[in-house]
C-alpha cells in the first residue's frame, strides 16, 4: 500500500468515524451525522417514500389519474372551479391582442385591419373568435395540463379574410403511452408520449386520435391515430423540469387537500342536519304502552275492518306541525335534545387549508375565495403584486411564446400567400412583417383615480412615454391619437368648449396646464396666482360649423 492511500484510509477512520468492520458488524448510522436532515432516514422520515425517476418517467406513471381527477375537481368542486376562472381572467381577460410594428404605416394598418377580420373567422369550430379561443385554450392548459391547437390552411374558395383556422384538442387526444413508432414513423426517428423525434432531439409530428377517445361511443372509428407534422401543431403547457415533453394540470399539488376539505365540509354539513333534525326523545316506564296514544295493536286494526298505512300493527303513529299540542300517556315524559357544537373552530381549518390549496395553485386567498374580512387595500396590494407577477411570466414565457408568437407568423404567412398583403419585399424583409408587440391585460386597482393619477406622474417625469401607457391599455397609440384628433377637429368644428380638452382647460392649481392654456395672455399669471387659468377662446367655427352648431341649439 503506498503513502497517499495510507493517508486515504487514515481520514476516512479519523473524518468519517468508518470501522474496518465489516459492513454488515458497523453500527447504525447516527441520524445527526448526515449533512442534511432531510436526508436521514430514521423513524422521523423512515416511511417518506421518493423517487429519483426523470420527469417524463413520473408523468408516465401519474398522467392518466391526474388528469381525470382534475378535470373531476373542476367539474365538481366550487374552489377548483373558482382557481381556474381566476387563471383565465387574470392572465387572458379580453385577449392578449398584438399590434404590429412594420415601419410602413399603409402596410401596419393593412395588416392590423386583416388581423380584426381574421380574429371573428379563426375559430374553425365556429364558436368564438380569437380573444376566446385565447382563453379557451388557456383554461385547458390550466385544467388537463396542456392542449393543442392544430393550423388548417384552408382553400381561397371559402371566402375567409386570411385562408387560416385554427382547432383545438385536448390532452386526451394525444394518446398517453405511446412510445413505439408507428408504420408511419420514418426510420430513424423515435416516438416518445406520442411526440416524435429526429436523431438531432426536435419535434417532427403529434400522433393523435382523429376524435376524443371519451367520445367513442358517439365516433367509434375515433380511435385511429392520425401522424400530424409539428409544423401544424401548437403545444401550450407549462415546463417545470428541463426535458419535459407533456403538461401536469395545475390543480396537482392541491387535489388531495380540495378532496378531503370537500368530504370535510360534506361531514359538517351532515353533523348539523343531524343535530337540527333530534328535537326530543319521549321515554316510557312501560315499553309496551301506545307512543302518543297513536298506536294500535294488530287486534284493534282487525276489528277495525283491517290495517290501514297510518295504523299498521307495530308503526309508532306521530306528526308534529307548528302549534301542536298533545297529551302525553301515563308514565311518558319528553327530554329536548341540547347538542353540542363540536365544530367551533370549523371556519379556522377552512381558512387554513385554504391557504395550502391557495398557494398550490398559486393564487392569493382572497382571490381564491373572494374572503375580504382580514384584508386591508394595503394587504390586498401586496399580495397581488406577487401573485401578478407570476402571471406575467407564464402570459409571455409561456403563453405568448407557444401560442400567440407562431399564430401570427401562421396569419402572416397565410395571408401574403393568399394575395392579401402587398408583399412583394416580404423574402426580404420578413422580420418586418413578423416584427409584433403583444398587449397583456391591463392590470386595473380598485381605487382609477390613483392609477390614473400615477401613470400622469411617471408620464409627466419622463419614466414612462404616453404610447407605454396606452399600450398597457391594450389598445394602439397611432389609433388613440387618430381619435384624439378627429374628436378636437369635430368639436371645433361645432365651437364646442369642454372640460374633457386639455387645449382648453387646465387642472386646478395651474400646476401642469395644457399648451394653449399655458399660451394664453393671462394663463401664466394665473398659474403664478394659484388661480385657474384662463379658457381659451375656440376658433371660429366655419360657416358649416355655425349651421351645425344651430340645429344643434334648436
Amino acid at each position: 500500500m503506498n503513502k497517499f492511500s495510507t493517508f486515504l484510509t487514515r481520514f476516512k477512520r479519523v473524518g468519517t468515524g468508518a470501522s474496518s468492520q465489516p459492513s454488515s458488524q458497523q453500527p447504525a448510522r447516527r441520524a445527526s451525522s448526515f449533512p442534511y436532515e432531510g436526508a436521514t432516514t430514521g423513524r422521523r422520515l423512515g416511511t417518506w417514500a421518493t423517487t429519483r425517476d426523470a420527469v417524463n418517467s413520473v408523468w408516465y406513471q401519474s398522467a392518466d389519474q391526474l388528469v381525470a381527477r382534475s378535470r373531476d375537481m373542476a367539474r365538481k368542486d366550487g374552489w377548483a372551479a373558482k382557481a381556474i376562472d381566476e387563471w383565465v381572467c387574470n392572465a387572458i381577460g379580453n385577449g392578449i391582442k398584438p399590434q404590429s410594428l412594420h415601419p410602413t404605416q399603409a402596410t401596419k394598418e393593412k395588416i392590423q385591419k386583416l388581423w380584426s377580420q381574421f380574429a371573428g373567422e379563426c375559430d374553425a369550430s365556429g364558436t368564438t373568435d380569437i380573444y376566446g379561443f385565447e382563453a379557451l385554450a388557456f383554461r385547458s392548459m390550466v385544467e388537463g395540463g396542456e392542449c393543442f391547437v392544430r393550423k388548417h390552411v384552408r382553400p381561397i374558395e371559402a371566402g375567409l379574410a386570411v385562408p387560416l383556422q385554427l382547432q383545438l384538442m385536448e390532452t386526451e387526444q394525444l394518446p398517453f403511452y405511446l412510445a413505439r413508432p408507428t408504420p408511419d414513423t420514418p426510420r430513424g426517428n423515435v416516438v416518445r408520449a406520442s411526440i416524435e423525434f429526429d436523431p438531432d432531439g426536435r419535434r417532427t409530428a403529434y400522433y393523435f386520435y382523429r376524435e376524443h377517445p371519451g367520445e367513442r361511443l358517439l365516433f367509434p372509428a375515433g380511435m385511429d391515430l392520425l401522424r400530424i407534422p409539428a409544423g401544424e401543431v401548437m403545444h401550450l403547457f407549462r415546463p417545470m423540469r428541463p426535458g419535459q415533453l407533456r403538461g401536469i394540470p395545475w390543480l396537482a399539488n392541491a387535489l388531495v387537500r380540495l378532496w378531503e376539505l370537500d368530504q370535510y365540509d360534506d361531514a359538517e354539513l351532515l353533523r348539523k342536519k343531524f343535530a337540527a333534525m333530534m328535537m326530543a326523545f319521549i321515554t316510557r316506564q312501560n315499553p309496551e304502552d301506545p307512543f302518543f296514544g297513536n298506536e294500535q295493536t294488530s287486534a284493534q286494526a282487525t276489528s277495525a275492518g283491517g290495517a290501514t298505512p297510518d295504523s299498521e300493527p307495530g308503526v309508532q303513529v306521530a306528526q308534529l306541525e307548528a302549534g301542536t299540542m298533545m297529551d302525553l300517556e301515563p308514565g311518558e315524559d319528553v327530554k329536548f335534545t341540547e347538542p353540542a357544537d363540536v365544530g367551533g373552530n370549523y371556519e379556522a381549518f377552512e381558512r387554513q387549508t385554504l391557504l395550502r390549496i391557495g398557494a398550490g395553485l398559486g393564487l392569493p386567498y382572497d382571490m381564491l375565495t373572494g374572503d375580504l374580512s382580514q384584508t386591508s387595500y394595503s394587504s390586498i396590494r401586496a399580495g397581488i403584486l406577487s401573485f401578478r407577477r407570476l402571471c406575467e411570466q407564464i402570459q409571455y414565457g409561456v403563453f405568448v411564446f407557444q401560442f400567440c408568437r407562431p399564430t401570427w407568423q401562421a396569419f402572416i404567412e397565410a395571408a401574403v400567400l393568399a394575395g392579401q398583403l402587398d408583399a412583394r419585399d416580404y423574402q426580404a424583409n420578413r422580420l418586418d412583417y413578423l416584427a409584433v408587440e403583444w398587449h397583456t391585460p391591463k392590470w386595473a386597482w380598485v381605487d382609477p383615480e390613483k392609477d390614473v393619477k400615477g401613470e400622469i406622474m411617471a408620464i409627466r417625469a419622463g419614466l414612462k412615454s404616453r404610447s407605454m401607457s396606452i399600450n398597457e391599455a391594450g389598445m394602439d397609440e397611432e389609433d388613440v391619437d387618430r381619435q384624439i384628433a378627429r374628436d378636437n377637429e369635430r368639436a371645433d368644428e361645432l365651437g364646442l368648449v369642454l372640460d374633457s380638452d386639455p387645449r382648453n382647460t387646465a387642472p386646478p392649481g395651474g400646476g401642469g396646464s395644457g399648451g394653449a392654456a399655458r399660451g394664453s395672455d393671462t394663463g401664466g399669471d394665473n398659474a403664478g396666482e394659484g388661480k385657474p387659468p384662463a379658457k381659451r377662446t375656440p376658433k371660429t367655427p366655419s360657416k358649416r360649423g355655425e349651421e351645425s352648431l344651430k340645429e344643434v341649439i334648436q
